[in-house]
């Protein structure tokens, strides 16, 4: 079985800087995976290319084995894409809008789809509004209503909730896993790394145009982060000379200390215990991935 998306040896120099710098990736069928990574990293211009909007400089591009070059008509139908930016026709209305993107790949009496799409995305309400008098978050999800219009099996979300009001974000977040659930490959990029944490079965994250961290979100929660321990000892209280190599920060009374393992939460009891310490306050912290990024991007 094809790869939803194969990537191999991509690179993209636009004037003297370096967009892409030789990315390989491979996303197999029905995979919910992020695409992480700092303004300027190669994001959107790996989507451009992906899409067609861009010509790579080198490598291979395929989308459900199709070329994105030589078989681009075939790869187009494959892949659905919701742009960073809000780009919409200001003469149509909603309905009008989906139903000519539905042109755009020959689909006929796509009726159905299109009432199930609005009614899932909050949108059909405003069905026969015209594009111009929605507000920006409306917009959005028109963007994200075209980009499943003609049911690609590969979706590309590229920052989709930015701006979005929670209410949308959790409703869209709800349509998506389901239509990942029906073997929908989704492939999303976002700077709210919570959205990340608890969608993506798999993450990479790019930097200066390369990929520097590609595994499950899980192995990269335990390889670049850990538990933390936040204590607050009784008044006159000082943190135990044997725990000060675990300190991560202290302010306003308050101790972090780092735990590699939860097995390492007894130890530190234990030293408090026997320092005579008494605990105010105390909170255990999961490691988060917005940990894992900040330390991914500072790594030489």
């Amino acid at each position: 079985m094809n790869p939803a998306i194969r990537i191999e040896g991509v690179t993209k120099r636009f004037g003297s800087i370096q967009a892409l710098a030789g990315v390989d990736l491979e996303i197999p069928q029905g995979e919910f995976f992020g695409l992480l990574g700092p303004n300027g990293a190669g994001k959107t211009t790996l989507i451009s290319v992906l899409a067609g909007l861009v010509r790579p400089d080198a490598g291979r591009l395929a989308v459900m084995g199709h070329d994105v070059v030589s078989d681009y008509r075939a790869a187009r139908r494959q892949l659905g894409v919701v742009p960073q930016e809000l780009v919409f026709d200001p003469f149509f209305t909603v309905r009008e809008s989906l139903e000519i993107q539905s042109g755009y790949f020959g689909i006929r009496d796509n009726a159905a789809w299109i009432d199930e799409i609005l009614e899932n995305l909050d949108l059909t309400e405003k069905a026969g509004t015209n594009m111009r008098q929605l507000s920006g978050g409306m917009k959005r999800r028109v963007l994200v209503a075209q980009a499943l219009v003609h049911r690609p099996p590969v979706i590309v979300l590229d920052e989709p909730t930015a701006g979005v009001d929670v209410e949308l974000r959790q409703g869209l977040w709800n349509f998506v896993r389901r239509l990942n659930r029906d073997g929908h490959t989704i492939v999303l990029t976002t700077h709210y790394l919570e959205e990340a944490e608890s969608l993506c079965g798999r993450i990479a994250m790019l930097k200066q145009g390369r990929i520097v961290a590609l595994d499950t979100t899980a192995n990269l929660l335990r390889r670049f982060s850990g538990h933390t321990l936040r204590l607050r000892l009784a008044p006159g209280a000082a943190l135990p000379e044997a725990l000060l190599p675990r300190l991560s920060a202290d302010s306003g009374g308050e101790h972090v200390l780092a735990l590699e393992r939860c097995e390492d939460l007894e130890p530190v009891l234990a030293s408090l215990r026997e320092a005579g310490c008494r605990i105010d306050d105390i909170e255990i912290g999961k490691p988060d991935l917005e940990e894992v990024f900040v330390r991914v991007m500072h790594r030489d």
